[in-house]
């Protein structure tokens, strides 16, 4: 019998779409359309039977009325190669008795039989991809954070904190060494006035030396001796 149609019952759509996304159960469902004028019984089969919920799986579809089925797949860890389905379901459908109620179907009513017509539906099972926003998202952003630095240039979803701070520690650092710099001018000028002050005082010690005594006399000497000593340490500080 082809797919989506019966003697029986007409069933609408001729394939299972399932919504596929990795740890999530996704549901689709199916309608049978008794166009008979007598019950219809029904039942769902699957080749993958722990893997889907079928409600109701059996039943009895009264004449010129419809009956809703859902399928509920279950939850999967692993994406199939290229999103291709291998699962089929099977609806078998047969004739029932007048005023014939769910309770009043058995195994054995769909057994094939001679001079007893079951009907048969077979319906595959396809994925339908959907695309997670928080994942293409992530993607993108990163995506565009290694063409940017590809090229040589910081990607504009960065926080321009991080270049901010980089520029004023930067800027910092500077400010330091230029003080720092200043700072030792500043002493060795200082040093080489005090030099020159030293050099003054032992030129007038000198003088006055040797108006007094024509020479030079020991006091003079340790003085000068002392004045040499200081004036080295401050030169070699410099």
């Amino acid at each position: 019998m082809s797919a989506g149609s019966a003697s029986f019952l007409e069933i609408q759509p001729s394939e299972l779409a399932f919504p596929f996304e990795l740890m999530k159960q996704s549901s689709c469902s199916m309608q049978l359309a008794n166009k008979t004028d007598h019950y219809v019984a029904f039942k769902v089969k699957t080749t993958n039977p722990k893997q889907y919920c079928v409600r109701p799986n059996i039943g009895v579809v009264l004449p010129g009325s419809t009956c809703d089925v859902t399928v509920t797949m279950q939850a999967q860890r692993e994406a199939p190669p290229d999103l291709q389905c291998k699962d089929k379901f099977l609806v078998q459908s047969v004739a029932a008795e007048n005023g014939a109620a769910t309770q009043d179907i058995s195994a054995a009513m769909f057994n094939k039989e001679p001079g007893k017509v079951v009907d048969e539906c077979k319906l595959r099972v396809i994925y339908v991809p959907t695309s997670s926003p928080s994942l293409f998202s992530e993607d993108s952003e990163q995506g565009s954070s290694a063409r940017s630095l590809e090229n040589g240039t910081p990607n504009s979803t960065l926080p321009q904190s991080v270049f901010r701070s980089s520029g004023e520690a930067s800027k910092e650092k500077s400010s330091e060494a230029t003080s720092m710099i200043s700072k030792l001018t500043e002493e060795k000028m200082s040093a080489v006035q005090q030099n020159q002050k030293l050099r003054q005082e032992l030129d007038v010690l000198r003088k006055e030396s040797s108006k007094s005594n024509g020479g030079f006399s020991i006091t003079f000497l340790i003085v000068v001796g002392i004045l040499g000593i200081i004036a080295g340490f401050i030169l070699k500080k410099t």
